[in-house]
């Protein structure tokens, strides 16, 4: 069985910050996005696995490499333009070639990983096996209709849903699913979907089954989606302390502190996470914030939020929340004071607070 990663796409949804970085790259608890999309298949036993890369392919490609670094062989798959999860099948055939395989987008993150499910598609050997979860909003989505336990019908993102069941950005299948992407016509949207390729396999008689998710399941491409994400993340830590915190310090609940850290006369309240080579002074860490290497956190109070690689927080005297920041960003004092910070800071930006 191969692995199918999709890196492509623009990110629009998580700009300023995709303006320079690659949407699967930024970090949920301090690792990439696309880290735990690739360690999952590695965990279900899948050791070749393909990456779709866009725009963004030199970025990924540097990210991961070979892909030996986490004990796989990696290849990289160029997609022209983002036209569709089903034309993402169609430039993988010479990859892929008669195998099954596993289907993930890189952007999404799942609870427990996908070995079992893996293991159940070998297993029964349907044609198709699709992941759902209920969901609230179901018209920014993929919806599946099911009937006595069945897939009848596919609609990606409809206008009037019919149930409030989600397809998960994670598939699996056999070889015929190329067949089908070839067989489909683009959508409204210009895009071969996935959900008509697979609606096609239904109509010809092909077994398409469903599998709930019980536990969590992220889409990250929005604000709110990564911060939860990262809360999520962060929840599932225990503690554990390879930086340097002094004694004028306190550090409760499920805290990490990595190599090269530190944190001077400060209160970290975890869930929470301080990067490599990470300075945190004079300040207070709050629960669900992730704090990457090289940041400084200085006189300043964050929580519930993501910062990212190189930033400097310094000399804010209101509390930072629910925020994305950045790589080499600088937030610092300025004379006037407003009654609340919220941010989506892009890379290399500087704030003057008023």
């Amino acid at each position: 069985m191969k692995g199918l990663i999709l890196s492509g796409g623009k990110g629009t949804r998580l700009r300023p910050i995709t303006y320079t970085s690659a949407k699967q790259l930024v970090p949920v608890a301090n690792k990439p996005v696309l880290f735990y999309g690739i360690e999952a298949i590695r965990d279900a036993g899948i050791t070749d696995i393909g990456i779709v890369v866009g725009d963004t392919k030199e970025e990924v490609m540097a990210a991961v490499g070979n892909g030996s670094g986490f004990g796989i062989k990696v290849t990289y798959i160029e997609q022209p333009e983002p036209l569709g999860l089903a034309h993402a099948v169609l430039v993988a055939e010479d990859f892929l070639k008669d195998d099954p395989f596993v289907m993930y987008l890189g952007d999404n993150l799942i609870l427990g990983g996908i070995k079992e499910l893996a293991q159940e598609f070998m297993r029964d050997r349907p044609n198709a096996q699709i992941l759902l979860a209920k969901v609230t909003n179901p018209k920014q989505f993929g919806v599946a209709e099911l009937k006595d336990g069945k897939v009848v019908r596919l609609v990606e993102k409809p206008s009037e849903p019919k149930s409030d069941l989600a397809l998960v950005g994670v598939y699996m299948f056999d070889k015929n699913i190329i067949r089908a992407a070839k067989s489909i016509k683009p959508s409204t949207r210009g895009e071969l979907e996935i959900t008509d390729a697979i609606q096609f396999l239904i109509d010809q008689g092909y077994t398409v089954h469903p599998h709930m998710v019980n536990g969590w399941w992220k889409d990250t491409g929005k604000l709110e989606d990564m911060l939860e994400a990262n809360r999520m993340v962060l929840d599932s830590l225990a503690t554990c302390i390879h930086g340097h915190v002094d004694s004028s310090s306190t550090v409760e609940f499920k805290v990490v502190v990595e190599s090269g850290a530190e944190v001077i006369n400060s209160v970290v309240r975890g869930p929470a996470i301080i990067g490599r080579n990470a300075r945190v002074i004079n300040s207070f860490i709050g629960p669900f914030t992730s704090i990457d290497k090289n940041v400084q956190v200085i006189s300043s109070e964050i929580e519930h939020s993501i910062v990212l690689e190189g930033s400097i927080i310094k000399e804010v005297d209101r509390r930072i929340e629910d925020s994305l920041v950045g790589r080499n960003v600088e937030v610092g004092k300025s004379p006037l004071k407003p009654t609340a910070y919220r941010f989506m800071l892009g890379d290399n930006s500087k704030v003057g607070l008023l």
